[in-house]
């Protein structure tokens, strides 16, 4: 159905471009028909006001010929470049095309620059002053419209300035993050509790993380958490790297640590997905944007 209705915009806006041009010319030649020819005399049309005849004149030949000039232009040009709905043009240009060159012309001038850093470990890099400021404005580019330009993240996106990692702190892990993104689903469980019972569980793991917590609602909070929670989130509450399940007995939350955001979520479930990167930024650019990342949290700044 899609492809349908492109074909149909295609062709609609092919009309509308080619019959634009279609009918100046016929206007212009309609209005050339009947007139006077050079040398015959030029009769008036009747009309006259305050002692002014209007004379039927012809169309002076110049304009005429700039007029049929520049229509020919426009025709030329639609044929040669994407004009006419999904039609490319003969040369087979674009804008999609200009920009990708562009951008593989400023990456062949800049490749010297990521080249050295190819196969610096992450922890020099983040020691590194000009490496970390190249890191710097790659994530400033690329990640802090989720991230927040200080990394610290906001409601659904994690803060990368601390200790707190849901799939893995290490530099391998960053890499393997950034190259080829994440995914965390947490399952609904609308379907396998009542409110009151995903509050109970509320309880608990506020428990862990030593917030404001109702301490007659924790045993019964513990046991629904064991049935429903303990497979992603461990026995402890600490969190599954390998799943990006989170740790939840320290401070770090991802969407607030309320009552009825905890209750939200057990009921609703949550999906975060970190886009990959490595289609937008090269293995060196990667490899400066970890560094500087794992900097954050393991070297002073």
């Amino acid at each position: 159905m899609n492809e349908f209705f492109s074909v149909g915009w295609s062709i609609w806006i092919t009309a509308i471009a080619l019959g634009g041009v279609v009918f100046c010319l016929f206007v212009l030649i309609s209005q050339l028909k009947g007139q006077p020819k050079k040398g015959e005399v030029i009769s008036d049309t009747g009309h006259s006001w305050d002692g002014i005849t209007e004379y039927d004149t012809p169309l002076p030949r110049w304009w005429v010929s700039m007029y049929l000039i520049l229509s020919a232009i426009a025709l030329a040009y639609m044929f040669l470049y994407p004009a006419l709905g999904s039609f490319d043009g003969f040369l087979g240009t674009n804008q999609a095309k200009e920009v990708r060159l562009a951008q593989e012309e400023i990456e062949a001038r800049v490749q010297p620059v990521f080249q050295k850093y190819a196969e610096m470990p992450i922890p020099d890099i983040a020691k590194d002053d000009e490496a970390r400021a190249i890191g710097q404005r790659l994530f400033l580019n690329n990640c802090a419209q989720c991230h927040g330009s200080d990394a610290q993240g906001s409601p659904s996106f994690p803060n990368l300035s601390d200790d707190s990692w849901l799939w893995g702190g290490e530099p391998e892990q960053i890499l393997h993050t950034i190259t080829n993104g994440r995914r965390g689903i947490m399952p609904a469980h609308k379907a396998l509790m009542t409110p009151a019972q995903a509050s109970e569980i509320a309880q608990y793991v506020r428990s862990l993380s030593n917030l404001a917590h109702d301490q007659t609602r924790v045993v019964p909070g513990k046991k629904l958490y064991d049935q429903f929670c303990v497979a992603c989130h461990g026995a402890e509450g600490k969190g599954n790297q390998m799943l990006g399940a989170p740790n939840l007995t320290d401070s770090a939350w991802l969407y607030g640590s309320s009552e009825d955001t905890i209750v939200y979520g057990i009921l609703n479930g949550r999906d975060n997905q970190m886009p990959a990167q490595k289609d937008h930024l090269s293995q060196e650019q990667i490899r400066l944007l970890a560094g500087w990342v794992w900097g954050l949290s393991n070297v002073e700044q």
